[in-house]
């Protein structure tokens, strides 16, 4: 499944380049003009990278970064600033408030293209086959492997494709419907509860060295893996 790039700038010749810069490279281009649309296209589920105008009618981009930074449900989203401002003191704002890079217009396609095979290589693993690593706690998702200082564990393979995901989507918090989609797949009739089901095994199964911490519940949201 291709990654979901909303792009999000007033201009429409511009957001039509983008968009058409992004199907050429096998993303999904979604676009929004202003504020508000872009909110409105915000949703679960959600763009896997945010192309984000500094200057936009109903509100500014920084406005948007810093909302979107302050929600457990979008704070994870990549997002890289397109702006026509150079000055030094308008990038600082833009990381300040969690954006992952910046970059002026004009420029290419090709640099636009370099910079988010970057931001995407920081947020995600660069293959889904890569051994994973933190801690201690190892997941090898070739030899189906999971062990802990290099003591192996056992675990059911719900509760491993469970650790995988989680894994390689640290620090953002996901609903049950969400880790339902992602683990379980939109085509299998799972009730919500079954996923606190199996978050309880897998923490059983990881806590010997007490790493049953990073599986963290966010009260009345869902569930996020980290090791803060």
């Amino acid at each position: 499944m291709s990654r979901k790039i909303l792009i999000v700038e007033d201009e429409a010749p511009i957001r039509e380049m983008l968009s058409f810069v992004m199907e050429q490279h096998g993303y999904q281009a979604m676009e929004a003009g202003d504020f508000h649309s872009a909110l409105d296209k915000i949703v679960e589920p959600f763009p896997d990278m945010i192309l984000l105008d500094w200057m936009l009618p109903g509100g500014s981009g920084i406005q948007l970064a810093k909302q979107l930074k302050s929600d457990d449900f979008t704070r994870n989203i990549p997002i890289i600033m397109l702006t026509a401002r150079g000055e030094e003191e308008d990038k600082i704002k833009g990381l300040e408030v969690g954006a992952d890079d910046y970059i002026t217009k004009p420029f290419s396609p090709k640099e636009l293209m370099a910079r988010m095979r970057a931001v995407f290589r920081r947020v995600v693993p660069t293959s889904l086959d890569e051994p994973l690593e933190l801690e201690g706690l190892k997941l090898d998702p070739v030899s189906h492997r999971v062990s802990c200082n290099g003591a192996s564990i056992d675990m059911g393979p719900t509760e491993f494709r469970l650790l995988h995901f989680f894994m390689t989507h640290p620090e953002r918090v996901y609903s049950r419907e969400q880790l339902l989609d992602h683990v379980w797949g939109t085509n299998v009739y799972v009730e919500d509860r079954t996923v606190d089901v199996h978050i309880r095994r897998l923490r059983k199964a990881i806590a010997e060295h007490g790493h049953d911490r990073y599986v963290q519940t966010v009260r009345g949201v869902g569930y996020r893996f980290s090791s803060r």
